[in-house]
């Protein structure tokens, strides 16, 4: 068993030792850390960017180093793997395929977080909003996850239906959705994963939920697997979840293209 999405005090997580350790007590075969990233220089992201350190561009040299330090010592016995998950909007394509270029990660996340600058984990940001509004914000996200998988910069699509955990987008969204991401993923390197971020909280949320899982398996498309951990408790509890969730859908999860 493998985890390909955890997160370090490289940006909204806890200390990068304290995630390996708590990976290799839990006997996993391998971690990687895919701390978040914003490359921008629009206001809003930006602003985010600098409150919430998703700045790995800036800092990614010197995780880096202390990657390769805990690979070195003969008490970790996992693999430790040098990933990153890219904030994508289309307007910053050519700032983050520079920045991917230059940095060489082993593999990379890609997950769309903001609809016309509004962050889809926000409630509040969609509240009041008529049902057409919040039916065209559901559109919006689809279409710009969809550039972003055409886009071949990511190895992985993360959590590719986000707007699940917002109540007011939850339940928009519809197989023809699911539909558009599935062809659009057949057609591509890059493939989602099974996030199990919200899994073992009490509304027990996994992305994609099963109708949109089942739409990805009538098109054949691989996955890989994430806990999404930010702390070193969360990574055990869930990578059994994912384990169990696994073989009761006869699901054979893939690393990471950029692995392979």
């Amino acid at each position: 068993m493998h985890d390909f999405h955890t997160h370090t005090n490289y940006s909204d997580g806890r200390f990068l030792e304290g995630m390996v350790e708590a990976a290799d007590s839990t006997g996993l075969e391998g971690i990687g850390l895919t701390d978040h990233c914003t490359v921008t220089a629009r206001d809003r992201p930006a602003t985010v960017r600098n409150v919430y350190g998703f700045n790995l561009d800036l800092t990614y040299e010197r995780r880096r180093r202390a990657i390769d330090e805990l690979r070195d010592r003969s008490d970790v016995s996992l693999e430790i793997y040098d990933g990153v998950e890219m904030d994508y909007d289309p307007r910053d394509e050519r700032a983050i395929r520079e920045f991917l270029a230059e940095a060489g990660f082993e593999y990379t996340l890609g997950s769309v977080h903001a609809v016309d600058g509004l962050n889809v984990q926000v409630p509040s940001n969609f509240t009041g909003l008529s049902e057409a509004r919040l039916d065209a914000v559901v559109d919006d996200y689809f279409e710009t996850l969809v550039t972003m998988i055409e886009s071949e910069l990511f190895d992985v699509a993360a959590h590719i239906d986000l707007i699940e955990r917002t109540p007011p987008l939850s339940g928009r969204a519809t197989i023809d959705h699911y539909d558009r991401v599935a062809r659009a993923l057949a057609d591509s390197r890059t493939i989602p994963e099974i996030n199990a971020g919200r899994a073992t909280a009490a509304t027990a949320l996994v992305h994609p939920d099963e109708a949109f899982l089942e739409v990805l398996r009538e098109y054949d498309v691989a996955v890989t697997v994430g806990t999404d951990s930010h702390r070193p408790a969360e990574i055990g509890e869930r990578a059994d979840f994912l384990e169990q969730y696994l073989a009761s859908r006869d699901l054979d999860p893939v690393s990471p293209p950029g692995l392979e």
